[in-house]
């Protein structure tokens, strides 16, 4: 759940960022044939850097439930590491430029989606 600016709070529009995440990456994860490129790349990629943006915070109040030694919750945050340094970075030619920096976004956007719908899912 997000705050807005009234302070009422929505969930997260999980199958909105799955959906941009499969215009990087099939389900496996493996890279898709044909990605977008140019003006739509830079705009996908702020999108997931946003999706990110909104993802980690409900993450880390989730990984607050966990018990101290569990295993899911050393995952989730490996995954919270994971992601705050996508973040921070930049494409770089060596890691296949802003196609490669879109494609690390998009799976630390997926592993996100999947430990919050674990964490907040009825068990």
């Amino acid at each position: 759940m997000t705050a807005n600016l009234s302070g009422h709070t929505t969930p997260l529009d999980l199958a909105t960022m799955r959906e941009n995440v499969t215009l990087l990456l099939d389900p496996d994860g493996t890279p898709v044939p044909q990605p977008p490129s140019g003006a739509e790349l830079d705009t996908l990629t702020e999108r997931l850097r946003g999706h990110l943006e909104l993802l980690i915070p409900e993450v880390e109040r989730a990984v607050g439930r966990l018990e101290k030694q569990s295993v899911t919750r050393y995952c989730m945050l490996a995954c919270l590491g994971d992601a705050r340094l996508r973040l921070r970075a930049e494409p770089t030619p060596r890691y296949n430029g802003p196609i490669g920096h879109a494609r690390r976004l998009a799976r630390a956007v997926t592993a996100l989606c999947e430990h919050y719908e674990q964490a907040t899912s009825p068990q």
